[in-house]
């Protein structure tokens, strides 16, 4: 198996640059909505905010994002990318992350549409 350099933080066993690194800031779409998702979750572990804003949904998408700079992004873990249509879908995840020592993790099920070509995050339940 080839060296990996700079490990993608979605998980997948890809360079940053063959995986979640072809949809953040390149104007390339994700090919389905576990793509997305992960390229989310890699946004957030490297803080592009506008990869965040551009991919959730116009219906749902606040006027701005702030950050946390405190979280540490520690792994994730794709549960079930499922399809329920051509154009709609779920995903569920754990999001594992440290706040100040203190580990945390975010389960969700996110559900996402896709317009035109593009997938993108609606929203999603979050499971206690």
């Amino acid at each position: 198996m080839p060296l990996i350099k700079d490990p993608c933080p979605c998980g997948r066993a890809l360079d940053f640059a063959a995986c979640c690194g072809r949809y953040l800031g390149t104007g390339v779409p994700a090919p389905d909505a576990e793509s997305l998702m992960r390229s989310r979750y890699t946004a957030f572990v490297r803080g592009d905010v506008a990869h965040l804003l551009a991919t959730w949904h116009a219906s749902r998408r606040p006027a701005s994002l702030d950050l946390d700079a405190g979280v540490k992004w520690l792994g994730l873990d794709v549960k079930r990318h499922r399809a329920l249509d051509a154009d709609h879908a779920e995903v569920a995840f754990v999001a594992r992350s440290r706040v100040q020592g203190r580990g945390q993790r975010l389960q969700e099920r996110s559900r996402f549409v896709r317009e035109d070509g593009w997938w993108f995050y609606v929203d999603g339940d979050v499971d206690a």
